[in-house]
Order: structure tokens, then sequence, then C-alpha cells
């Protein structure tokens, strides 16, 4: 025979097992732990190849705008230079007379050295040249011109540093610092045009 007694509301079996336990629900410290360091070795393995990535990104928007500085140049020697060319980015951003589209775009235009893309873009008379006669635009002109891009945080923002010139080339230099290739370009062990 079993002896009930009542408590609280409730019945109690003497004699009987009591019901197991439900488990726990939810993570362990150490499961947590786990998961954690897993997380953190995945992300020590994909932020070194995201910041190569961005750089070379920006490279290669750089490079990209040396090329519009080139078109815009040809361009702007064409339509409002009689031959000559821009010396400065802002001229490049003020449309001929009559017209209403710039040689080149704004973002390369609103100053003297703009930035763009972890780069600072920077564009002068080139090497050998004078001064030409004023552009239908108003803006003086200049018989050659040389133009650069350079990295605003070497090593974070770009690796190397380019230039270009009325010879349509680009150039690069891959040496420590990221500075632009100089005039005359010449190709060394570490300045070279791009292929």
């Amino acid at each position: 025979m079993f002896f009930h007694a009542r408590l609280s509301g409730r019945f109690s079996t003497i004699g009987r097992a009591r019901a197991p336990k439900p488990p726990d629900e939810g993570f362990t410290l150490i499961e947590l732990l786990v998961v954690v360091a897993v997380i953190a070795i995945i992300a020590a393995i994909a932020v070194p190849a995201l910041l190569r990535a961005r750089t070379a990104s920006n490279e290669t928007a750089a490079i990209a705008g040396l090329r519009a500085i080139n078109t815009a140049q040809t361009g702007f020697s064409a339509a409002c230079g009689q031959g000559w060319y821009a010396d400065a980015l802002p001229t490049l951003g003020v449309p001929p007379p009559g017209g209403n589209q710039a040689f080149l775009a704004s973002e390369l235009t609103l100053g003297l050295a703009p930035a763009k893309s972890g780069f600072v873009y920077a564009l002068a008379v080139g090497a050998g040249g004078s001064a030409g006669p004023a552009a239908c635009n108003g803006n003086p002109s200049t018989s050659a011109y040389y133009a650069k891009s350079e990295p605003i945080a070497p090593s974070a923002s770009g690796n190397r540093g380019f230039a270009t010139n009325a010879g349509g080339a680009i150039w690069q230099n891959v040496a420590a610092g990221a500075a632009a290739p100089i005039e005359p370009f010449t190709p060394s062990a570490t300045v070279s045009p791009i292929q």
C-alpha cells in the first residue's frame, strides 16, 4: 500500500522514484567560446583578402581616372584648345561656349588636387611645355600636360602611383611610398608602362 499526503494542493507519492529533470536548454560557455574562436579564425583569413581587393579596386579606379583625363585632354585640344591642352583639372570642367557638357566629370574637376577612391589627382604643365593661347572657354592652355594619381594613404588605399602625359601611355611606380613616376618617363626596376 502506498501512503498519499496532501502537500500544497498536490499529492506526493512516498516510495516512488522522482520524474527525471528535463535537460537544460541553450549553449554551454565552452560551446559559445568555440563558436567565437571559429568566427575569429574566419575573419583573420578574410580581412586581409578584403583589404587587398579594396586596394586593387582603388588602383583600377586611379588608372581609369587617368584614362578619362587623357580622353578629356584629347577632346579639349580638338574642340576648344586649338591643338593645345588644359593646364589644370578645373579647366576640363568648363564646357565650351554653346555647350553644356564639360570635358571631364565634376568629381575630378572640383579642385586642383581632387581625391577619388583613395587617390589624389593632379594635372600640370608637362615637361618641356609652354603656355599657349587662351582656350575657347577662356582658360589658359599649354603645349604639354602631365597628370598623376597617388594614393592618399600608401599601402592602405593603394600600393602604386600612376602618371600619364600627352603621349597617352599610363606609367606606374611600384616603389615603396607609391609616388607617381616623373617625366621624362623612363623604364626602370620600379617604373614601367601599364600594358
